[in-house]
Protein backbone atom coordinates (compact mmCIF):
# COMPACT_ATOMS: atom_id res chain seq x y z
CA UNK A 1 0.00 0.00 0.00
CA UNK A 2 2.82 2.45 0.95
CA UNK A 3 4.21 1.80 -2.04
CA UNK A 4 1.50 2.16 -4.30
CA UNK A 5 1.01 5.51 -2.30
CA UNK A 6 4.42 6.79 -2.79
CA UNK A 7 3.94 5.66 -7.26
CA UNK A 8 0.44 7.95 -6.92
CA UNK A 9 1.97 10.75 -5.59
CA UNK A 10 5.00 10.72 -8.03
CA UNK A 11 2.89 10.28 -11.22
CA UNK A 12 0.75 13.53 -9.61
CA UNK A 13 3.76 15.28 -9.06
CA UNK A 14 5.20 14.89 -12.34
CA UNK A 15 1.90 15.43 -13.85
CA UNK A 16 1.40 19.24 -11.94
CA UNK A 17 4.81 19.70 -13.07
CA UNK A 18 4.33 19.24 -16.73
CA UNK A 19 1.01 21.18 -16.28
CA UNK A 20 2.93 24.22 -14.81
CA UNK A 21 5.65 23.99 -18.03
CA UNK A 22 2.71 23.95 -20.50
CA UNK A 23 0.44 26.29 -18.79
CA UNK A 24 2.68 28.92 -17.05
CA UNK A 25 1.18 31.47 -14.18
CA UNK A 26 -0.31 34.60 -16.04
CA UNK A 27 -2.83 37.48 -15.49
CA UNK A 28 -4.24 36.54 -18.90
CA UNK A 29 -4.23 33.58 -20.60
CA UNK A 30 -5.38 32.89 -24.38
CA UNK A 31 -6.70 29.24 -24.73
CA UNK A 32 -5.08 27.50 -28.11
CA UNK A 33 -4.28 23.65 -28.45
CA UNK A 34 -1.40 23.99 -26.23
CA UNK A 35 -3.77 24.71 -23.28
CA UNK A 36 -6.82 22.81 -23.74
CA UNK A 37 -7.54 18.89 -23.39
CA UNK A 38 -9.90 17.10 -24.58
CA UNK A 39 -11.72 13.46 -23.87
CA UNK A 40 -14.92 11.37 -24.14
CA UNK A 41 -17.08 12.07 -21.33
CA UNK A 42 -18.75 9.07 -19.42
CA UNK A 43 -21.58 9.27 -22.21
CA UNK A 44 -19.06 9.25 -24.63
CA UNK A 45 -16.91 6.08 -23.39
CA UNK A 46 -20.50 4.71 -22.89
CA UNK A 47 -21.51 5.47 -27.07
CA UNK A 48 -17.62 4.19 -28.08
CA UNK A 49 -18.83 0.82 -26.61
CA UNK A 50 -22.37 0.67 -28.55
CA UNK A 51 -20.12 1.82 -31.58
CA UNK A 52 -17.47 -1.08 -31.50
CA UNK A 53 -20.22 -3.29 -30.24
CA UNK A 54 -22.01 -2.56 -33.41
CA UNK A 55 -19.48 -2.47 -35.88
CA UNK A 56 -19.21 -6.13 -34.71
CA UNK A 57 -22.51 -7.25 -35.29
CA UNK A 58 -22.48 -5.30 -38.66
CA UNK A 59 -19.31 -7.73 -39.72
CA UNK A 60 -20.63 -10.90 -38.43
CA UNK A 61 -24.02 -10.56 -40.28
CA UNK A 62 -22.77 -8.38 -43.18
CA UNK A 63 -26.14 -5.75 -42.77
CA UNK A 64 -25.24 -3.21 -44.91
CA UNK A 65 -28.39 -0.85 -43.37
CA UNK A 66 -26.05 -1.36 -40.07
CA UNK A 67 -22.74 -0.70 -41.52
CA UNK A 68 -24.47 2.59 -42.64
CA UNK A 69 -25.65 3.47 -39.11
CA UNK A 70 -22.54 2.79 -37.50
CA UNK A 71 -20.45 4.91 -39.75
CA UNK A 72 -22.89 7.93 -39.65
CA UNK A 73 -22.39 7.76 -35.79
CA UNK A 74 -18.58 7.50 -35.78
CA UNK A 75 -18.88 10.75 -38.13
CA UNK A 76 -20.95 12.38 -35.46
CA UNK A 77 -18.75 11.45 -32.95
CA UNK A 78 -15.57 12.52 -35.37
CA UNK A 79 -17.91 15.99 -35.81
CA UNK A 80 -18.76 16.35 -31.81
CA UNK A 81 -15.13 16.41 -31.13
CA UNK A 82 -14.27 19.65 -33.70
CA UNK A 83 -17.04 21.35 -32.27
CA UNK A 84 -16.58 20.64 -28.58
CA UNK A 85 -12.61 21.88 -28.87
CA UNK A 86 -14.12 25.37 -30.91
CA UNK A 87 -16.36 25.78 -28.09
CA UNK A 88 -13.38 26.66 -25.72
CA UNK A 89 -10.56 27.66 -28.47
CA UNK A 90 -9.73 31.27 -28.69
CA UNK A 91 -10.90 32.08 -25.34
CA UNK A 92 -9.20 35.02 -22.85
CA UNK A 93 -9.04 34.01 -19.36
CA UNK A 94 -8.47 37.70 -17.28
CA UNK A 95 -7.44 38.17 -14.02
CA UNK A 96 -9.71 41.09 -12.04
CA UNK A 97 -9.46 41.04 -8.54
CA UNK A 98 -9.78 39.64 -5.53
CA UNK A 99 -11.56 41.43 -2.49
CA UNK A 100 -9.55 41.19 0.95
CA UNK A 101 -11.39 38.90 3.67
CA UNK A 102 -10.31 37.84 7.25
CA UNK A 103 -9.31 33.77 7.83
CA UNK A 104 -12.79 31.72 7.75
CA UNK A 105 -14.71 34.26 5.45
CA UNK A 106 -14.84 33.58 1.28
CA UNK A 107 -13.07 35.98 -0.73
CA UNK A 108 -14.59 37.24 -3.62
CA UNK A 109 -11.99 36.43 -6.98
CA UNK A 110 -13.22 38.07 -10.11
CA UNK A 111 -12.34 36.84 -13.46
CA UNK A 112 -13.23 38.10 -17.11
CA UNK A 113 -14.04 35.59 -19.71
CA UNK A 114 -13.32 36.92 -23.33
CA UNK A 115 -14.31 35.88 -26.69
CA UNK A 116 -11.44 36.21 -29.21
CA UNK A 117 -14.14 36.17 -32.07
CA UNK A 118 -17.44 36.44 -33.62
CA UNK A 119 -18.14 32.92 -32.32
CA UNK A 120 -20.17 31.68 -29.68
CA UNK A 121 -19.24 29.80 -26.78
CA UNK A 122 -22.07 27.96 -24.67
CA UNK A 123 -22.14 26.08 -21.54
CA UNK A 124 -19.08 26.59 -20.17
CA UNK A 125 -18.40 26.05 -16.35
CA UNK A 126 -15.79 27.60 -14.34
CA UNK A 127 -14.79 26.43 -10.72
CA UNK A 128 -11.67 26.99 -8.52
CA UNK A 129 -11.07 24.02 -6.37
CA UNK A 130 -13.28 24.20 -3.00
CA UNK A 131 -15.08 27.01 -4.69
CA UNK A 132 -18.46 27.81 -5.53
CA UNK A 133 -19.26 27.61 -9.87
CA UNK A 134 -20.77 29.15 -12.43
CA UNK A 135 -21.90 28.48 -15.95
CA UNK A 136 -21.01 31.51 -18.93
CA UNK A 137 -22.39 31.86 -22.27
CA UNK A 138 -21.08 34.33 -24.60
CA UNK A 139 -23.52 35.01 -27.17
CA UNK A 140 -24.92 38.47 -27.42
CA UNK A 141 -21.85 40.08 -25.52
CA UNK A 142 -17.96 39.35 -25.82
CA UNK A 143 -16.93 39.45 -22.71
CA UNK A 144 -18.61 38.42 -19.36
CA UNK A 145 -17.32 38.90 -15.60
CA UNK A 146 -17.50 36.04 -13.41
CA UNK A 147 -17.34 36.03 -8.91
CA UNK A 148 -16.14 32.93 -7.60
CA UNK A 149 -16.32 32.24 -3.73
CA UNK A 150 -13.59 30.48 -2.24
CA UNK A 151 -13.07 30.54 1.31
CA UNK A 152 -9.28 32.11 2.93
CA UNK A 153 -8.00 29.63 5.59
CA UNK A 154 -4.59 31.90 7.51
CA UNK A 155 -3.05 35.02 6.55
CA UNK A 156 -1.33 36.45 3.81
CA UNK A 157 -1.21 36.07 0.27
CA UNK A 158 -4.18 33.20 -0.82
CA UNK A 159 -4.04 31.67 -3.82
CA UNK A 160 -7.45 29.82 -4.82
CA UNK A 161 -4.84 27.42 -7.29
CA UNK A 162 -5.83 26.41 -10.88
CA UNK A 163 -8.97 27.39 -12.52
CA UNK A 164 -10.97 24.55 -14.08
CA UNK A 165 -12.80 25.80 -17.46
CA UNK A 166 -15.04 23.16 -19.16
CA UNK A 167 -17.37 22.11 -21.63
CA UNK A 168 -19.22 19.00 -23.11
CA UNK A 169 -21.31 21.25 -25.80
CA UNK A 170 -23.09 19.74 -27.81
CA UNK A 171 -23.42 16.57 -27.28
CA UNK A 172 -22.18 15.74 -24.00
CA UNK A 173 -20.16 12.82 -25.66
CA UNK A 174 -16.76 14.62 -24.96
CA UNK A 175 -14.99 16.57 -21.89
CA UNK A 176 -12.77 19.50 -23.04
CA UNK A 177 -11.34 21.61 -20.01
CA UNK A 178 -8.39 23.59 -19.20
CA UNK A 179 -6.67 24.33 -16.50
CA UNK A 180 -5.32 28.14 -15.78
CA UNK A 181 -2.90 29.44 -13.23
CA UNK A 182 -4.09 32.86 -13.11
CA UNK A 183 -1.81 35.25 -11.02
CA UNK A 184 -4.82 36.63 -8.73
CA UNK A 185 -4.13 36.72 -4.60
CA UNK A 186 -6.55 37.53 -1.67
CA UNK A 187 -5.45 39.59 1.47
CA UNK A 188 -5.64 37.51 4.16
CA UNK A 189 -5.99 40.22 7.76
CA UNK A 190 -4.99 38.62 11.18
CA UNK A 191 -7.78 37.36 12.54
CA UNK A 192 -8.75 39.84 14.92
CA UNK A 193 -9.29 39.24 18.56
CA UNK A 194 -10.78 41.52 21.27
CA UNK A 195 -9.04 42.87 24.86
CA UNK A 196 -10.72 44.21 27.46
CA UNK A 197 -8.48 47.45 26.73
CA UNK A 198 -5.63 48.78 25.06
CA UNK A 199 -2.35 48.39 27.33
CA UNK A 200 0.11 51.44 28.04
CA UNK A 201 -1.08 52.34 24.51
CA UNK A 202 1.44 55.58 23.27
CA UNK A 203 0.22 59.04 21.85
CA UNK A 204 2.40 62.30 19.95
CA UNK A 205 0.16 64.59 21.75
CA UNK A 206 -2.05 64.24 25.09
CA UNK A 207 -5.82 64.43 24.87
CA UNK A 208 -6.21 68.40 23.89
CA UNK A 209 -3.16 69.54 24.08
CA UNK A 210 -2.64 73.21 22.55
CA UNK A 211 0.40 72.88 19.82
CA UNK A 212 1.16 76.54 17.96
CA UNK A 213 -0.05 76.84 14.66
CA UNK A 214 0.17 79.41 12.21
CA UNK A 215 -2.76 81.35 10.80
CA UNK A 216 -5.38 79.67 13.24
CA UNK A 217 -7.50 82.07 15.52
CA UNK A 218 -7.46 80.77 19.29
CA UNK A 219 -4.91 82.17 21.23
CA UNK A 220 -2.10 80.26 22.88
CA UNK A 221 -0.06 82.09 25.04
CA UNK A 222 2.40 84.57 25.38
CA UNK A 223 6.69 84.36 24.68
CA UNK A 224 9.89 86.33 24.44
CA UNK A 225 10.18 88.66 21.57
CA UNK A 226 12.05 87.26 18.67
CA UNK A 227 13.74 89.41 15.89
CA UNK A 228 11.38 89.31 12.84
CA UNK A 229 7.90 88.57 14.60
CA UNK A 230 5.07 90.21 13.37
CA UNK A 231 4.49 93.73 14.56
CA UNK A 232 0.16 92.63 14.59
CA UNK A 233 1.62 90.07 17.47
CA UNK A 234 3.61 92.12 19.68
CA UNK A 235 1.39 92.74 23.29
CA UNK A 236 1.68 96.27 23.38
CA UNK A 237 -0.54 96.75 26.30
CA UNK A 238 1.85 94.53 28.47
CA UNK A 239 4.70 96.21 27.25
CA UNK A 240 3.26 99.64 28.53
CA UNK A 241 2.76 97.74 32.01
CA UNK A 242 6.68 97.05 32.03
CA UNK A 243 6.30 93.49 31.42
CA UNK A 244 8.84 93.86 28.12
CA UNK A 245 7.79 93.25 25.03
CA UNK A 246 6.12 90.21 24.09
CA UNK A 247 4.72 88.12 21.45
CA UNK A 248 1.36 86.85 21.00
CA UNK A 249 0.82 83.04 20.11
CA UNK A 250 -2.11 81.67 18.55
CA UNK A 251 -2.78 77.88 18.16
CA UNK A 252 -4.93 74.67 17.47
CA UNK A 253 -5.89 71.74 19.78
CA UNK A 254 -4.22 68.28 19.12
CA UNK A 255 -6.53 65.37 18.60
CA UNK A 256 -5.53 61.97 20.48
CA UNK A 257 -3.36 60.37 17.94
CA UNK A 258 -2.92 56.93 19.24
CA UNK A 259 0.18 54.66 18.31
CA UNK A 260 -0.45 50.81 18.14
CA UNK A 261 3.23 48.84 19.15
CA UNK A 262 4.33 45.62 19.07
CA UNK A 263 5.74 46.06 22.36
CA UNK A 264 1.98 46.74 23.91
CA UNK A 265 1.51 42.71 24.20
CA UNK A 266 4.48 41.45 26.30
CA UNK A 267 4.69 37.54 26.38
CA UNK A 268 2.09 36.63 23.35
CA UNK A 269 2.53 34.77 20.31
CA UNK A 270 3.12 36.38 17.02
CA UNK A 271 -0.28 35.57 15.74
CA UNK A 272 -2.19 36.63 19.11
CA UNK A 273 0.12 39.95 18.68
CA UNK A 274 -1.47 40.53 15.61
CA UNK A 275 -4.74 39.61 16.07
CA UNK A 276 -5.12 41.73 19.10
CA UNK A 277 -3.34 44.85 17.16
CA UNK A 278 -5.85 43.89 14.14
CA UNK A 279 -9.02 44.42 16.99
CA UNK A 280 -7.50 47.87 17.49
CA UNK A 281 -7.74 49.01 14.09
CA UNK A 282 -11.22 48.46 13.20
CA UNK A 283 -12.10 49.57 16.71
CA UNK A 284 -10.02 52.92 15.84
CA UNK A 285 -11.02 53.00 12.35
CA UNK A 286 -14.93 52.63 13.37
CA UNK A 287 -14.62 55.72 15.64
CA UNK A 288 -12.49 57.65 12.56
CA UNK A 289 -9.56 58.14 15.36
CA UNK A 290 -6.09 58.86 14.29
CA UNK A 291 -3.51 56.05 14.58
CA UNK A 292 -0.25 54.61 13.49
CA UNK A 293 1.64 51.25 13.55
CA UNK A 294 5.03 50.64 14.81
CA UNK A 295 6.27 46.53 13.88
CA UNK A 296 9.71 45.24 14.18
CA UNK A 297 11.66 46.95 10.97
CA UNK A 298 8.47 48.78 10.39
CA UNK A 299 6.66 52.22 10.88
CA UNK A 300 3.75 53.52 9.72
CA UNK A 301 3.04 57.31 10.65
CA UNK A 302 -0.59 58.16 12.30
CA UNK A 303 -3.30 58.50 9.95
CA UNK A 304 -7.24 58.05 9.76
CA UNK A 305 -9.18 56.65 6.30
CA UNK A 306 -10.12 53.50 4.42
CA UNK A 307 -6.87 53.45 2.71
CA UNK A 308 -4.84 53.86 5.55
CA UNK A 309 -6.78 50.75 7.85
CA UNK A 310 -5.69 49.04 4.71
CA UNK A 311 -2.42 49.84 4.30
CA UNK A 312 -2.07 48.91 8.25
CA UNK A 313 -3.94 45.83 8.08
CA UNK A 314 -1.58 44.53 5.52
CA UNK A 315 0.89 45.15 7.12
CA UNK A 316 -0.04 42.70 9.39
CA UNK A 317 -0.91 40.36 7.22
CA UNK A 318 2.27 40.14 5.61
CA UNK A 319 4.54 40.39 8.79
CA UNK A 320 6.96 37.22 8.73
CA UNK A 321 5.35 36.61 5.53
CA UNK A 322 7.40 36.16 2.02
CA UNK A 323 6.35 38.03 -1.11
CA UNK A 324 5.33 41.36 0.59
CA UNK A 325 5.52 43.52 -2.71
CA UNK A 326 2.86 41.06 -4.34
CA UNK A 327 -0.24 42.94 -5.58
CA UNK A 328 -3.86 41.46 -5.88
Amino acid sequence: MTARRGFRQGLRKRFREWVNRRIPAARSVTLDQRRIFIFPSRTGLFFTICLIVMLMTAINYQNNMSYALTFLLCTLFVVAILHTYANLSGLTIRAVRATPVFPGQQSEFSIQIERGGEREHFALHVQWPDSSSGMVNLVDQDAVQVQLRVTARKRGWFSPGRLLLESTYPLGLLRCWTWVDLDLYAMVYPRPLPTDELPGFATDQPDGAAVPSVGSDDFYGFREYRHGDSLRQLYWKGLARGQGLQTKQYGAYASRSVWLDWEMFPGAGVEQRLSYLCHWVLQFEKRNEEYGLRLPGLVIEAGVGERHRDRVLQALALYGVEGRSRET
